[in-house]
Formats: C-alpha cells, sequence, structure tokens
C-alpha cells in the first residue's frame, strides 16, 4: 500500500532531492541537477522566494521504498498580479504507477482545497528560472539544463487524473552558420544608430557585474506579460545575479544599452552542461567541479538561456543583433550547434527569427492544469 509522507526535516529533503537520481540512474537523456543547487532551491533558508512564497513536499513510500515526489507551492505575487487563484506543483516524479501518482496529487489538491484556491497547474517553480513544463515530446533527445527531462509515461498519468494542457514550450536546437551575413551586418549598424545604442562586450567578468541589476530590470519588464511570470524581487536578483552571472563565459553575454547607459537588451548563452552533470552525477566534489569548469572555458554547445529587449524598445530589430552576436562567438569557438530554453508557442517574434536559421523542434513542455 502507498503511503504519503511530508517532507519535514532536512534528512528527509535530501531524500525528496536523491529521489530522481535512483529513477533515472540508467536513462541516458537525463541530466542530474546540482544537488547542492537543488537543496538550497527548496529551502526556506536559502531561497529568497519565500518570502512571497510557501511550499510542501511529500514522498511516496511502499515497505520502505520511495515510489514518487511532488512539491506545492503557492505563490502569493503570482495570484496578486493575475488575479488567478491557482497552486503550483513542481518536482513531480514517479514510478510507472497511477495510485502513486493518485496520492501524490491528492495531497497538493487538498492543501489547495484549505487555502481556497480554484486550480492546480504546472510543473512549476518558484520562479521562472527553475524547471517548469512536463516534457511531452522529445523523449529521446538529451536534455538540458535547466529543463525538466521525464519519463515518456508522466503525461498519461497526469492526464488520467483530469489534467489538460495549459500551454505548450517548444525548445529548438539550431544550426550555427558558417557565417554571419552582410545583411545582419548592415541591420546591426542601423538599428544601432537609428536608436542610439551601443552593443556590449565583456572581457572580463567583474566587467560585466556591475550591468547585472540592470539586465534583470530589463528582464523583468520584457517577460512581464509571459505566462505565469512573476517579477523578480531585489533579493532574488542579487541571489540569481551571484548564482549565474559570477559563473558565466563573458564572452557569451551581449548586451544593448541606451545613451543613458540603461540595458534595454540582453542575451545570455550558457553552455550545455549535459555531458559534465551526467559525468559527474550532479555533484561537485570530487571531481564534479573539474568536468564544469572545462566546459566553461570550451564549451562544445550553447544554451540560449536569457533573450529579450526591453517594451519600449521591442519590435526594432534588438533580438536579431543580439542572437547574431551570440553566433559570431559561437563560430570564434568553434561551436555547431546551439539549444534554446522553452520558448511559448505563441511567441511569434521568437518563432519569426528561427526561420532565418537551420533549426528544428526538439522538445516540447507543458504546463498543466486541473481545476477544482
Amino acid at each position: 500500500m502507498v503511503k504519503l509522507k511530508e517532507v519535514e526535516s532536512r534528512r528527509d529533503l535530501k531524500t525528496f532531492v536523491k529521489f530522481p537520481y535512483t529513477l533515472y540512474r540508467d536513462n541516458p537523456y537525463w541530466v542530474p541537477p546540482l544537488f547542492f543547487d537543488e537543496i538550497n532551491t527548496l529551502s526556506e533558508h536559502k531561497n529568497p522566494s519565500f518570502e512571497h512564497c510557501e511550499a510542501r513536499y511529500w514522498l511516496a513510500y511502499e515497505d520502505g521504498q520511495v515510489l514518487g515526489r511532488i512539491a506545492a507551492i503557492r505563490n502569493d505575487k503570482f495570484i496578486a498580479k493575475w488575479k488567478q487563484k491557482y497552486l503550483r506543483f513542481g518536482w513531480f516524479d514517479t514510478v510507472n504507477r497511477q495510485d502513486v501518482v493518485q496520492v501524490l496529487f491528492e495531497a497538493v489538491e487538498t492543501w489547495a482545497r484549505e487555502q481556497g484556491l480554484e486550480a492546480v497547474h504546472g510543473p512549476l517553480g518558484f520562479t521562472d528560472f527553475d524547471k517548469e513544463g512536463l516534457l511531452v515530446e522529445g523523449f529521446k533527445e538529451r536534455g538540458t539544463l535547466p529543463m525538466i527531462y521525464n519519463h515518456a509515461y508522466y503525461p498519461t498519468l497526469i492526464e488520467q487524473l483530469g489534467y489538460k494542457k495549459d500551454v505548450d514550450w517548444l525548445q529548438f536546437e539550431i544550426k550555427v552558420p558558417e557565417q554571419i551575413g552582410e545583411k545582419f551586418t548592415r541591420m546591426k549598424d542601423l538599428v544601432l544608430e537609428r536608436n542610439k545604442l551601443k552593443l556590449l562586450h565583456f572581457d572580463r567578468m567583474k566587467d560585466a557585474l556591475p550591468y547585472g541589476k540592470g539586465i534583470f530590470d530589463a528582464l523583468n519588464a520584457s517577460y512581464s506579460d509571459l505566462y505565469g511570470v512573476v517579477e523578480l524581487t531585489d533579493a532574488q536578483v542579487e541571489s540569481y545575479i551571484k548564482q549565474y552571472l559570477t559563473f558565466t563565459n563573458p564572452d557569451f553575454i551581449k548586451l544593448l544599452s541606451n545613451q543613458e547607459d540603461e540595458v534595454v537588451g540582453f542575451a545570455i548563452a550558457l553552455p550545455r552542461l549535459t555531458k559534465p552533470l551526467q559525468k559527474s552525477g550532479g555533484r561537485l566534489f570530487p571531481f564534479g567541479f573539474l568536468h564544469l569548469l572545462k566546459t566553461l572555458k570550451k564549451p562544445e554547445e550553447l544554451v540560449f538561456y536569457l533573450i529579450g529587449a526591453r517594451p519600449d524598445y521591442q519590435n526594432r530589430g534588438l533580438n536579431a543583433i543580439l542572437i547574431s552576436e551570440l553566433y559570431r562567438e559561437c563560430i570564434d569557438y568553434g561551436i555547431e550547434y546551439v539549444q534554446t530554453c522553452g520558448e511559448l508557442e505563441d511567441n511569434s517574434n521568437i518563432i519569426a527569427i528561427m526561420k532565418n536559421f537551420e533549426t528544428r523542434i526538439n522538445k516540447r513542455r507543458r504546463c498543466y492544469i486541473r481545476h477544482l
């Protein structure tokens, strides 16, 4: 018989985080997350999101063995902004058994009803920097941090509980062009001159860090209307600057600033960490950090992680400039392919830019919803 246990101690939390490492042990497509990063994200005293979020985590057991896990997150800023009384689920993993999934989601839905909430949707995290979207296509494609990978049976198990599609994200694999055409070079010069913008490059990360807050201010503005997005607080911004920008190769940070030296466009790419994380099993020690450092310095593939423009500068060609500048770096590094993170399927601007290059959609992820 399946029994439910709520995570109440640090020992329980470690068990919660460790479960997928066992579930996907022999799966060549799954990418283990960094263990300490998962612990910090889920810990109330480490994650500044808990200033406006409350979360509970459950494990499903049978005969002393973990069979599944799930997190439930109430994000009060989301509820206030979107006027939707929804509870989020995330960190969902399970063996292929409907009774296990039933027990896990009953816990989430019961808590939602107790709070007077009207629906459960996900997978979603505390912020859009957390993993989101259940994989529904692309199960035999190598995973990409920070996107979710899951077994092919997950969608069926969730749908049998009455969960329906709310929105899909697409992930693209893009072949880097052999050269940047004259068309983009002429367009870049024209757009920069017309809008009185400056393209910023950085030789050292310490030169980019002073623009960190400006990047996230522009990000908050440019992503504000996207599905479920909640603007990051100052504490969250500070946390993400430390978490990402301090470890990013400066060659893969491209910014556009206006005459007031404000960041109005941004593009940040990260090395694809699939291979080093698989080698290290998500651990930095004893040798995991060596695999990561090697990939950070000389990546074989990139992930286009953050790209956007402030709303008052959108539809002026800024995204095309930023993407082409990242491609220039890829050409110099000998990188042949890049991956995108999830792009909303109705994001017409990004889809239009993709048509200029040799691309394929290699993954589709879905946010499900069930109204209570």
